[in-house]
């Protein structure tokens, strides 16, 4: 496995070791001490998520406030266009981010820590996407900031997404109160 650190030094792009041959392959996901022992955080994962779209939407950017979620993502089946945006006021790197492209074919995953507003696009059809949590979801709790925030430059490769209401509807981050955005975290 690989671990390699992004432009924003705590968002990780993994590379897990794959092992195939002409009946298929097998990985790793997930293994606590083989992630910690190649420099991964040492997090606790308490929910795990699946989610299946269609070529075309853009699922984002969400945090949470008071709960916020650190994501191990990954794509199971398809490709999609990742991104994780810095909303963590007082961060050196705050209103930055970086978007890498996940496939079933790359078997790449990223790691969005907790503070991080996340979003992806669908590239292909369909799109499998999972990912593991460090905290629980709670609907009361969560934040969003427009998918495209000028301020924040995002690349997607969608120009016409298709956006569920509150998507469509989130603030940029500059409108946003600071108390309205997680904090700094260490």
């Amino acid at each position: 496995m690989k671990i390699i650190e992004t432009a924003i030094p705590e968002v990780l792009l993994i590379e897990p070791k794959v092992f195939g041959d002409q009946r298929g392959f097998f990985l790793e996901t997930w293994n606590r001490d083989r992630y910690i022992d190649a420099g991964f955080p040492d997090v606790t994962f308490v929910q795990d998520n699946h989610s299946r779209s269609s070529k075309g939407v853009l699922r984002g950017l969400h945090f949470q406030l008071n709960h916020p979620q650190g994501k191990l993502v990954q794509v199971a089946t398809g490709a999609v266009f990742d991104v994780a945006v810095d909303v963590r006021v007082g961060s050196p790197t705050f209103g930055k981010w970086v978007g890498y492209e996940l496939t079933e074919e790359n078997h790449r995953q990223l790691w969005v820590p907790p503070g991080f507003a996340h979003g992806f696009c669908v590239l292909s059809d369909i799109a499998d996407f999972t990912y593991k949590c460090t905290d629980f979801y709670r609907p009361d709790d969560e934040g969003g900031v427009l998918w495209n925030d000028p301020d924040i430059g995002v690349a997607w490769p969608v120009k016409s997404p298709n956006l569920s209401t509150k998507d469509q509807i989130y603030s940029i981050l500059s409108d946003i109160p600071e108390e309205k955005l997680p904090v700094c975290f260490p």
